[in-house]
């Protein structure tokens, strides 16, 4: 009866301590991805809020694939909600408030990313996700491998989620919450009224434009391979072959054998690619006037204004004045970028009087000079030296002091 008793005990205790094993176990693993999950989430928002409005121009990509355009005029706060919404996630995550609603909020919102990374690898529709902005370049199939990863361990919180306690009191932990709101909401909003906190992009200051358009010497171009169809005119026989085998095989030598259709191309190595490759600046007649307005040695003013009839025309006049009060204290030349035709940028231009002559660039890389409509570069042979949004213009006095009177 007493070795009854004792093997009982013997049991029940080995039952507890493996239930405590296995509960400091899982506790580990909830943990370590609770840890990684918030932290990616809340990297991940804040990159994009650095930039929101390049974000909105990925979603009006998003858009244009799922026909879906009617969305276009959201996308910017579609934009800076979906990066608070991932900051405040992974806040909320790493100090446990509300881990039952947020482990469903991370569940559907990587179920959703996870949808679209597929979808743009597969169908190689949108070629880069913007997962990281521009801070962290990721082919869709990067994207996808990363919410892969991402997607099982949030199913490890999911499944744990009772198990995620708070690290605060209910009711300092909803006030955190709420803060963390703000703050997320807010980080999007200014980086949108006052540019980027830190710039990614090829045109940021201190980049000479030229230099970044050039390709180096000895460096290698992208490498590609084509597979032709042939099919034999006496026999009907019909091969395919790619072009190293089509000259190895001299299958081409042979009169018999005809190529069908145009050879298919496909991209199997990636070259070097210099970081500005599709900047051409033009005048109304179609001149190329690229490498003259950016080698000018003295400073010069580069208002960007990619859509004349989304601009803001108020700045516009701003930008005027400077111009013209820059232009009779330094003779300074200012130059205005739109990708409007001649005929819709001359009608602006006499509207609103402009001293600004006037070039024309393609919508993209004026987009990716600046993240403004109207937004204002300070060039000097090349160099962006500085730039600005409208919201926070120059006063003349202040470049003349920093810039011009050295």
């Amino acid at each position: 009866m007493v070795n009854l008793f004792n093997n009982y005990n013997l049991y029940n205790f080995k039952n507890i301590m493996e239930t405590k094993f296995n509960n400091k176990s899982k506790a580990w693993w909830v943990w370590t991805a609770r840890i990684f999950v918030g932290l990616l989430f809340i990297f991940s928002g804040l990159i994009k809020a650095n930039d929101p409005l390049g974000f909105s121009y990925k979603l009006e990509e998003y858009f244009e694939v799922f026909h879906i355009t009617f969305l276009n005029g959201f996308a910017l706060s579609i934009a800076i909600v979906l990066c608070a919404l991932e900051m405040l996630l992974g806040f909320a995550l790493l100090i446990g408030v509300r881990a039952i609603s947020v482990a469903w909020g991370l569940l559907l919102l990587i179920i959703f990313f996870a949808f679209l990374t597929f979808y743009s690898a597969y169908f190689k529709v949108v070629q880069s996700c913007g997962c990281f902005g521009d801070a962290i370049p990721l082919t869709p199939w990067q994207s996808f491998s990363k919410d892969l990863v991402l997607l099982l361990l949030i199913v490890v919180l999911f499944v744990n989620r009772k198990r995620i306690r708070p690290i605060f009191a209910t009711a300092k932990g909803d006030r955190l919450l709420i803060l963390a709101a703000v703050i997320s909401l807010g980080i999007g909003i200014y980086t949108y009224n006052f540019l980027p906190v830190i710039d990614f992009l090829p045109y940021k200051i201190g980049a000479n434009i030229l230099d970044e358009m050039k390709t180096p010497p000895g460096a290698k171009p992208d490498e590609f391979e084509l597979t032709y169809h042939l099919k034999n005119k006496k026999t009907g026989a019909q091969k395919v072959m790619n072009d190293k085998g089509y000259m190895k095989s001299n299958i081409w030598k042979d009169n018999n054998w005809q190529i069908v259709g145009d050879p298919e191309s496909r991209l199997v190595k990636t070259g070097f690619t210099p970081k500005i490759r599709d900047l051409t600046i033009q005048d109304a007649q179609g001149n190329d006037y690229t490498k003259e307005l950016l080698s000018n040695p003295f400073y010069n003013i580069i208002i960007v204004a990619y859509d004349l009839s989304k601009t803001d025309e108020d700045a516009i006049n701003r930008l005027n004045a400077l111009a013209l009060n820059l232009s009779q204290g330094y003779n300074t030349r200012t130059v205005l970028l739109t990708s409007n035709s001649a005929q819709d940028a001359q009608a602006f231009s006499k509207q609103h009087h402009l001293l600004s002559e006037i070039f024309y660039a393609d919508e993209v890389p004026l987009k990716t000079m600046v993240r403004a409509n109207p937004g204002i570069l300070l060039l000097k042979n090349g160099t962006v030296i500085n730039k600005w949004h409208y919201h926070s213009i120059p006063k003349y006095d202040e470049l003349v002091k920093k810039y011009f009177q050295q």
